[in-house]
């Protein structure tokens, strides 16, 4: 039997190396500098090679008029698909003339939209940094430099303390003395509580409450426990049309009344100064449980901020966040729940 030699098996039938075929239907033939899209053996445009505006507007031609879709267009004109797209989106939006901008970013326009632009100026104006903008937003500093010197944004100047108008003061009693006013009434040395030595002038009491209004932002808390000011974030809910998963806290009552968080307190005292405290560590553990979440892992599968609601926060605990216990009395006693056989 005769072998059939490597290589093309018909060596002599090959199209000339300035004809590409688009399809069937369509050929793209270039021939000294100019290149002709041929469509059903007619000229659907000719132009330069170098000519990038009127090769824009063939690519998207064969495909708006339906000869050839993006993939093919794609290949003969040697683009990427993506490219195709962004030039018959660029055609609607501004026509021929939108073709004909180079490569890269328009030069003087932003790159961050309106609301992106007003968001900037919020922060700005509340105090915070251009590197935590930035990160907010996703992108870098010098991006977000660029848009305030743009939008002409200066710091709010400080206001200038005057003396207070006379013609607004309470009218003095002309039966009452200067000396008989009473004075403010103050507490005596005796009256007041030893002072503790061990404890410092700085050290403020961490209340339970939380300075938060929205439930959906608790920054306020976050910034309280980055002070070590907070030992735990005080749940806040507010009002909603559905929540989902919200159904284990049903069980609140009956794991209340069980002492497992007198129990967790005697133990382990306090995690120190955070937002994910003892309790919604360990409440979060519980309501794993009745989630039918076996390890923290299997929080990745779940978006935190569906979660928080039913804790009360604005985002559940990650796993990073209980795997990595900044406690060592705690590290070595954290158990993981596993379904054991009876």
């Amino acid at each position: 039997m005769a072998t059939i030699p490597d290589g093309d098996l018909f060596p002599d039938v090959r199209n000339p190396e300035n004809i590409q075929v688009i399809n069937e239907r369509c050929l793209l033939r270039t021939q000294h500098g100019h290149r002709v899209v041929i469509v059903a053996g007619m000229v659907l445009s000719q132009y330069a090679v170098g000519d990038r505006m009127s090769e824009a507007h063939a690519m998207v031609s064969l495909v708006e008029q339906g000869w050839a879709d993006q993939i093919e267009v794609a290949r003969a004109f040697a683009y990427s698909v993506r490219t195709v797209r962004r030039r018959q989106r660029r055609f609607e939006d501004g026509g021929l003339p939108a073709l004909g901008h180079g490569r890269g970013f328009p030069a003087g326009r932003t790159r961050l939209r309106g609301r992106r632009v007003g968001l900037i100026h919020r922060l700005k104006a509340d105090g915070h940094s251009n590197r935590e903008i930035a990160r907010r937003i996703g992108v870098n500093e010098r991006a977000i430099r660029k848009t305030l010197r743009r939008i002409g944004w200066k710091p709010a100047s400080a206001p200038e303390t005057g003396m207070l108008p006379l013609e607004e003061a309470l009218p003095a009693d002309p039966n009452l003395s200067v000396f008989s006013a009473t004075a403010a009434p103050t507490s005596s040395p005796a009256a007041s509580p030893p002072a503790d030595p061990n404890v410092s002038a700085f050290c403020i009491e961490r209340v339970p409450t939380t300075l938060d209004t929205d439930p959906s932002d608790r920054r306020w808390d976050r910034l309280l426990a980055s002070l070590g000011l907070l030992d735990d974030a005080a749940p806040l809910f507010g009002s909603a049309a559905s929540v989902p998963r919200a159904g284990v806290l049903l069980a609140l009552p009956s794991l209340i009344q069980s002492g497992v968080f007198e129990c967790a307190q005697q133990i382990y005292d306090s995690l120190g100064p955070a937002f994910y405290g003892l309790r919604t560590t360990l409440l979060t553990l519980l309501l794993m449980a009745l989630w039918r979440i076996k390890q923290p892992e299997g929080l990745k599968e779940h978006v935190p901020q569906a979660l928080g609601p039913v804790l009360g926060l604005d985002r559940v605990p990650e796993v990073k966040t209980l795997r990595g216990n900044p406690n060592p009395r705690v590290r070595h006693r954290e158990t993981h729940p596993r379904s054991r056989n009876a």
